[in-house]
């Protein structure tokens, strides 16, 4: 992805990836939850939505997956071959965020298969980012801007 963007506002891919893979392994115990127990996967649900939230209001570097990265992960790694910007990752955290919303209300309402739905989609973005490197609401991200600058 090509973004001007100072080094600064530049992060490892691996910290995105590392949130992408706790994000799926929640987001897959917010499924099997509910088949059991819809109420509950709310809540762990409304967790992770919590977690969207920072990730788009602070950044990746600063979220909960974010700071677990930097202070358990990184250190034990070589130093980053390879960055992305931050600010498509702020956005498909909002992305996710309004994914999960839409899943904790739903599960919280008994309104289960959106529930599911919603979740479903949030867990499709999270494993192509984690397994595959593609982060959809980054790939949306630049057409967003551009259809904002043409408009402003």
């Amino acid at each position: 992805m090509s973004f001007t963007t100072s080094p600064a506002l530049q992060v490892d891919v691996r910290g995105p990836r590392f949130a992408a893979w706790i994000t799926t392994a929640v987001l897959v115990s917010v499924l099997v939850i509910t088949s059991f127990a819809p109420q509950a996967a709310g809540i762990v649900l409304a967790v992770q939505t919590i977690v969207f939230l920072l990730g788009a209001a602070v950044g990746p570097r600063r979220s909960p997956y974010g700071r677990l990265f930097a202070v358990a992960v990184a250190p034990r790694l070589t130093p980053p071959t390879e960055t992305e910007p931050a600010e498509p990752l702020r956005f498909a955290q909002g992305v996710g965020f309004v994914f999960a919303l839409i899943g904790t209300v739903a599960l919280l309402a008994d309104a289960v298969t959106l529930g599911i739905v919603a979740a479903g989609f949030a867990l499709f973005a999270a494993l192509l980012n984690a397994a595959f490197g593609v982060c959809l609401g980054c790939r949306v991200y630049p057409l967003i801007a551009r259809v904002r600058s043409q408009t402003t």
